[in-house]
């Protein structure tokens, strides 16, 4: 059975930095794009970032372009999310997905059909 788990988040102070971890299995990461996307209260889910089974093909959007790397490590089947230089809008629950059709990785919800059950990360004093 497919699954994600998502670990790494936590409080941390504006200007600080936090790394995700997406730990998957029962699958191949290889042959999977995978996305991360972030939920803050009263919002709906959006894409943060995403990694093709490509690694060097990556998306980010424009609000943690500069700050935020994704990454990904086959043999350890995990997919990272380094976030730096935090700031309080990036206040959320974190979540990775995965889908193993996609050619490119994707900053849509609709495009993934696996999900981790998220983590929560707050930037704040």
């Amino acid at each position: 059975q497919l699954q994600l788990v998502e670990s790494g988040g936590g409080l941390v102070q504006p200007g600080g930095s936090l790394r995700l971890s997406c730990l998957t299995s029962g699958l191949t990461l290889d042959y999977y794009a995978m996305g991360w996307f972030r939920q803050a209260p009263g919002k709906e889910r959006e894409g943060v970032s995403c990694i093709s089974s490509n690694p060097n093909h990556t998306w980010y959007d424009d609000s943690v372009k500069g700050r935020f790397t994704i990454s990904r490590d086959n043999a350890k089947e995990t997919v990272y999310l380094e976030m730096n230089n935090q700031k309080p809008e990036d206040t959320g629950v974190y979540y990775c997905a995965a889908d193993g059709r996609l050619d490119h990785c994707s900053r849509y919800t609709f495009a993934y059909d696996h999900w981790g059950q998220g983590t929560q990360v707050t930037v704040s004093t």
